[in-house]
């Protein structure tokens, strides 16, 4: 059902839930005092540093920083979405997730219990045993032999045949009009819409199984074995796939090796397949479409490194190119990207096959590209900066491409070598930028969210706060051409919130300047009202609220920031931005109401209201508690 969850379910989820079964039903915890302990699943470790806290309801890894509640933990030791920790939340919870009308999810996600995940299955199951034993197997045993495949990797990866026939799955699991039809939702058959014929849509093909993050079957692919064409044919989009979403070889990945490094992206199944043959068992590829940025997101979400390897020909370079726009907005500090292209006329599967797993290995590290190289090495292929005109057009093309990274060393670091090469200062500057007032803008392009931390909003890691200081000792000097970075106020009373949550008791009718599309001011009201409706959260409880969310992983990175001003003008200033706020939505709401009575349109409410307004000042903060 399309629509968002409501956080009521959420919270009250989260109330039956208990934090410490979760995590014991997939990791094991030991008994520490009033908490519970175990060795990080998130990253490698010999000493436990990860805790479990059933009071809070929470977890934390002082080792890598990781933390969050229930479905924080679903989220990131699963690798699920928002919406699917909910489902499994739920679904562990024996609750059904209701759905607002209205939402922006676009893609509707399937009951967790869909019949077309059966239907694939028994598919899957029914190609599989005609590879076993059906009379026209041996083309394809031939081809996968002739490929150096193992029965161990065609289990793996679940390799199957589908026969030659117009009718073979269709006579296995056709059933009644109603199997049919679904059948038919699931991808497995095709209806003539001039007779209404159904038929198989996979014949005479080798057949690839796409899992989900799950391990759920969703689609296939199949390639051919005569010269029909397309030589690859993929499942169309279903209600349970949509394949600018998934990876093939995903799941495979993660199940031979829970703590990937990086994963490598290439563009078939058999590179996938045949690498993972050789012992390169992370290796993906997208399903027929080019890499898209939900692609590259999910795989940040998994590994902090990730390896494009493509044709070394024009279309592959395409590709290539196509991915690194893809990667840009996800390059936090910390994250990479490499570039391999190979010899023209070699593809993974022939490469490795023919030099070998040792020499393969020595090629990604030896020939591979960082994501910077690249990007200006291609972008000199189209701007020479030898000329003063190359030079102006490659700072054209380059910096607003820079500007979409989030990382703010990365991205200084970019701006400073195409300085280098063009001799220019970009428009863009040279620090980072203060957030759009778009409210369609990413909350978290103004900080680099970084890991987690423990109790206290104030806590920094070891290191964090020299690497701010360098930051800002590389910086130029702030008073330099008035360019200098300023956090607008709403950002530093959401910041000086999570630091001092009592401060939301003093603060009355915050709804009343939650400004339509003034997205800070949306976050700062919904704080207020959480902190208010329960006012013993911590900063942490309070964030988990949103994780996984672009709002969660701006309120982690403003509590973590350094504070540059004294901690004696916090609530001074906190106070004075909730007013300041009121007071715009006062002024905003008195100049509509105006025109409206210029144009004789104010109904007798309207007329009230605009009374009101004009006759006394209203204040956000109760003055008897703020000591303002």
């Amino acid at each position: 059902m399309a629509g968002l969850i409501p956080q009521s379910f959420i919270d009250d989820l989260l109330n039956r839930s208990d934090i410490v079964e979760v995590v014991a039903s997939r990791i094991q915890l030991k008994k520490t005092g009033k908490n519970y302990s175990a060795r990080c699943p998130f990253h490698n470790e010999k000493t436990p540093s990860f805790s479990v806290s059933p009071d809070k309801q929470f977890y934390y890894c002082f080792g890598c920083g990781a933390g969050g509640n229930a479905l924080g933990f679903i989220m990131d030791h699963d690798h699920l979405d928002f919406p699917q920790a909910v489902e499994e939340l739920a679904k562990r919870a024996g609750m059904e997730v209701p759905r607002e009308e209205g939402g922006r999810d676009h893609k509707p996600r399937p009951p967790t219990d869909s019949p077309l995940y059966a239907l694939l299955d028994a598919a899957t199951e029914f190609y599989r045993q005609t590879l076993r034993s059906h009379p026209a197997r041996k083309a394809a045993v031939d081809y996968l032999k002739g490929r150096g495949l193992s029965g161990e990797i065609a289990r793996d990866f679940g390799l199957g045949f589908a026969p030659p026939g117009w009718d073979n799955l269709l006579k296995h699991l056709g059933g009644d009009d109603l199997q049919q039809k679904t059948m038919i939702d699931a991808g497995l058959l095709i209806e003539n819409p001039d007779t209404g014929k159904r038929y198989d849509r996979f014949r005479d093909r080798i057949m690839f199984p796409i899992r989900d993050s799950r391990g759920r079957v969703i689609a296939f692919g199949g390639r051919v074995l005569g010269d029909d064409k397309p030589k690859y044919l993929n499942s169309p989009e279903t209600p349970v796939f949509h394949k600018g979403q998934e990876l093939y070889g995903l799941f495979e990945a993660r199940k031979h090796n829970r703590q990937l490094d990086e994963i490598m992206v290439v563009e078939g199944y058999m590179d996938v397949i045949a690498l993972a043959q050789q012992g390169l068992r992370n290796a993906v590829a997208t399903l027929g479409t080019a890499t898209s940025e939900e692609h590259v997101k999910r795989l940040f979400r998994l590994v902090p490194n990730i390896l494009f390897c493509f044709d070394g020909d024009p279309a592959g370079r395409k590709a290539a190119w196509r991915a690194l726009e893809a990667t840009l907005p996800s390059l936090q500090d910390g994250r990479r990207a490499r570039f391999l292209f190979l010899p023209e006329g070699e593809d993974p599967d022939s490469l490795v096959r023919a030099e070998g797993t040792e020499v393969f290995r020595a090629r990604l590290q030896q020939q591979s590209q960082p994501l910077a190289d690249y990007f200006f090495q291609q972008l000199m292929q189209e701007a020479d900066p030898s000329s003063l005109e190359g030079k102006a057009h490659l700072a054209t093309l380059a910096a607003p491409l820079i500007e979409k990274i989030p990382g703010p060393n990365l991205k200084a670091l970019m701006h400073q070598r195409l300085r280098e090469i063009t001799g220019l200062q970009t428009e863009y500057g040279t620090t980072q930028s203060a957030p759009s007032a778009n409210p369609g803008d990413d909350y978290a392009s103004y900080y680099d969210a970084s890991p987690g931390f423990p109790e206290s909003a104030g806590y920094e890691e070891p290191g964090r706060r020299n690497t701010a200081e360098k930051l800002r000792n590389n910086s130029p000097d702030r008073k330099q051409a008035g360019k200098s970075a300023v956090e607008p106020p709403t950002l530093t009373a959401l910041r000086t919130l999570l630091q001092r949550p009592n401060l939301a008791s003093q603060v009355e009718n915050a709804s009343h300047f939650a400004a339509e599309g003034d997205t800070y001011a949306q976050l700062l009201v919904a704080l207020l009202e959480a902190l208010q409706k329960n006012p013993k959260q911590s900063a942490l409880q309070l964030m988990a609220r949103w994780h996984g969310t672009e709002q969660g992983r701006l309120l982690r990175a403003l509590a973590e920031k350094e504070w540059l001003i004294d901690a004696d003008n916090l609530e001074q200033q906190f106070f004075d931005t909730i007013t300041s706020l009121s007071a715009r939505q006062r002024e905003r709401a008195l100049e509509h109401l105006l025109q409206k009575a210029r144009q004789n349109e104010l109904s007798a409410e309207e007329k009230a209201q605009l009374r009101g307004l004009l006759s006394r000042e209203t204040s956000p903060v109760n003055p008897t508690s703020s000591g303002v």
